[in-house]
């Protein structure tokens, strides 16, 4: 007998960013242009080639954990404690849904880098002894999706996804799974990242994937023939996912429906994407297929799109193949990592809930500072200005390395 997929709704948003630290204030720097990259200020960039990160500002972890946590913590934990937190109290979902049918799923790609490079520093110039008791769990990345099962008593399934850029949205993915499924009735899940560090950007710049340049206008090129590499950014997004008659029964806001998803690998290569795109495209058809898309309505995709060379083209590739060249000159396409820089493990989920306020509010954000098109780029980015438009149905991108690609597909319910 087939089973009936249970829906899975949106019901509570938390974001901390580059260009906001609360969903209003991200949302109204995205879609008002402003641009959250500029000099890095963790450390000296002295010897270093690339200059420029999209770093959080005026984020105080005080506000959603105590003193002791935060000491026992690392950056990117504290990130998506934060956006959590925001998520968790946007939902009112607490007291509504039994622990153990109450899960987490939440990604990150690199875990604590920053803490790995502050330890190791103190093991090469004070010896072992020195080492935190706290090293290996402020590291290892399952931390912030334990620490947030903790702090909400969620005893249903804790897991990470670590799939580089993919992470967030893979982790919302297999969230949206679980509850289909039967095996959760709410989640928390999203995704959170905090690389920004000497060792980290060190380890970018000499695999020669960050824009080097120094205007911060002229750094994030998403689409444009100018690109050269995309900007490290920082942060974390998180969304509460509910079983639709659970939301409805207890009169939640909803914000969106998660129609379909979509998740595979390119099998091809650690850091290139497939020269054919032919695993994004088949991602995004999984998401389209799920959502019984028949090919009418208007479309908005929140794209990859990171502004290296290979991503670009290979995810314009991708969009016309899943979607066919008409209807791909058709929709609307934006990267708001023009903006946010590139998340790493939280853009995906940032990226949802971008998708999940167009819908809301009917507001596309643009692709900044796309002032010179490359032509193997062709498609609508929503250059330099958000724009209206009454879109019936939202893609999210998320294209990693080791090949991984997962899309998000939301509807209005």
């Amino acid at each position: 007998m087939e089973q009936v997929m249970r829906r899975v709704v949106v019901t509570g948003l938390g974001v901390i960013s580059p260009v906001g630290n609360s969903v209003e204030s991200c949302w109204n720097s995205l879609t008002e242009g402003k641009n959250g990259i500029a000099p890095i200020t963790y450390f000296d960039t002295t010897e270093y080639k690339a200059k420029l990160a999209a770093e959080i500002k005026g984020f105080d972890a005080k506000e959603y954990m105590d003193k002791t946590e935060i000491l026992k913590s690392d950056r990117f934990t504290q990130y998506a404690m934060g956006a959590a937190c925001q998520a968790v109290e946007d939902s009112s979902i607490i007291g509504t849904v039994e622990p153990e049918r109450f899960a987490v799923y939440f990604g990150s790609g690199i875990g604590g880098i920053g803490t790995f490079s502050r330890e190791h520093e103190k093991l090469m110039e004070r010896g072992p002894s020195r080492v935190s008791p706290y090293f290996i769990p402020m590291l290892i990345a399952n931390m912030a999706a334990g620490a947030i099962a903790i702090r909400f008593n969620c005893q249903g399934a804790a897991i990470p996804a670590v799939t580089a850029c993919a992470s967030g949205s893979n982790a919302i993915g297999e969230a949206v799974r679980a509850i289909r499924h039967g095996y959760a009735d709410a989640a928390i899940t999203g995704g959170s990242e905090a690389p920004i560090t000497d060792c980290g950007v060190a380890g970018f710049v000499n695999i020669k994937a960050l824009s080097l340049s120094e205007d911060p206008d002229a750094a994030s090129l998403p689409f444009d023939k100018r690109r050269a590499g995309f900007v490290i950014g920082e942060g974390a997004g998180a969304l509460i996912l509910e079983e639709y008659e659970h939301a409805k029964a207890r009169g939640a806001k909803i914000y969106a429906e998660v129609t379909g998803y979509g998740s595979t690998c390119d099998a091809y290569h650690i850091t290139a994407p497939r020269p054919d795109a032919s695993g994004g495209a088949r991602a995004i058809k999984e998401a389209l297929k799920e959502s019984a898309y028949t090919g009418d309505g208007n479309i908005y995709i929140n794209a990859h799109g990171t502004g290296t060379f290979l991503n670009d083209t290979g995810e314009t590739k991708a969009i016309k193949s899943a979607l066919g060249e008409e209807k791909a000159r058709d929709i609307l396409i934006s990267s708001t990592k023009s903006m946010t820089g590139h998340m790493l493990g939280a853009a995906g989920a940032l990226e949802a809930i971008v998708c999940v306020k167009v819908l809301e509010t009917g507001i596309v954000p643009p692709t900044i500072n796309l002032k010179e098109p490359d032509p193997e780029c062709d498609l609508n980015y929503v250059p330099n200005k958000a724009v209206k438009a009454d879109i019936d149905m939202c893609l999210s991108n998320s294209l990693g390395f080791g090949g991984h690609n997962a899309c998000l597909a939301f509807r209005r319910v």
